[in-house]
């Protein structure tokens, strides 16, 4: 495995609603970049300047924002009645994370899985995420799609004929733990979408079939027993940095565990060491 070409930073989730904890916390164990939800974000609308300052004090940069479909309960891409709303929200995001220096937007899918998404639903999604990745555009920041288990993105073919809908100013942010989840294989995928790999969500995914879990995805904090901390699961993650390495990937690298059976600080602790120590790729220098 060669060096790691791109750069770390954490997701916020593990400190469910504890944003400035999440601040605190992952400055003290020497992550120097952070992705928090949008609800925290939001909360800066016409007041950049001091989510800034947050970060200053903390020494962090914001690597990007969780967006997409979130936000409303059982919104989705694939509903044409949402469009507007999805496309407000995120321009919404891409004005505020623009004035603190981040490029990124996670598009992520919306409401719980209800089957395999037909071809008009598809084509739906990728008109509201075509517009949306446009306008976000608009402000510098990009849009990247984000399958997600239990959603209605889902599988390898969804992915796949979706991307293919969407035009060039939309981008891809694989999540290591939901593609593999959704049995993909998640070096083949970079490799083969390697010109919208824009953001990288890294997650391991606990010793079990996840996407076969009746689990009701919220917005929350939820107990997921799904996914664990890096290392501690399932997934080979050196031949993934390989692939990003390959396609001359270069950006974040974002650690994420959507809820803690210790602590969020000795689960991100446990995150940092595997991917300093395992994937020799520096976090706190």
């Amino acid at each position: 495995m060669s060096a790691f070409k791109g750069k770390v930073a954490v997701h916020g989730i593990t400190w469910g609603d504890k944003f400035e904890k999440s601040f605190e916390e992952a400055a003290l164990l020497g992550y120097k970049a952070i992705e928090p939800w949008p609800s925290f974000v939001l909360g800066f609308e016409n007041r950049e300047s001091e989510l800034q300052q947050l970060l200053d004090r903390y020494g962090l940069t914001l690597a990007g924002v969780y967006g997409g479909a979130s936000g409303e309960a059982g919104r989705c891409l694939a509903d044409p009645a949402k469009q507007q709303s999805i496309i407000d929200f995120n321009v919404r995001l891409a004005k505020i994370i623009a004035k603190c220096g981040a490029g990124h937007i996670v598009f992520g899918p919306g409401a719980p899985r209800k089957g395999a998404m037909t071809p008009e639903q598809l084509k739906q999604a990728a008109i509201t995420i075509n517009e949306s990745a446009k306008r976000t555009l608009e402000f510098g920041v990009k849009s990247c799609v984000h399958p997600h288990l239990w959603t209605e993105i889902q599988d390898e073919n969804e992915l796949d004929d979706l991307l293919a809908l969407c035009d060039t100013e939309v981008f891809f942010a694989p999540d290591t733990a939901h593609l593999s989840g959704a049995g993909m294989d998640v070096p083949s995928v970079i490799r083969r979408h390697k010109e919208r790999v824009a953001y990288v969500h890294l997650k391991d995914l606990a010793p079990k079939d996840a996407s076969s879990q009746a689990t009701t995805m919220s917005m929350g904090n939820e107990a997921l027993t799904d996914f664990c901390e890096l290392g501690t699961g399932v997934i080979d993650f050196p031949p993934i940095i390989d692939a990003l390495n390959e396609i001359g990937y270069d950006g974040w690298l974002t650690v994420e565990i959507d809820y803690s059976v210790h602590t969020p600080l000795r689960s991100l602790e446990i995150c940092r060491d595997f991917v300093e120590q395992e994937l020799k790729i520096p976090v706190r220098s």
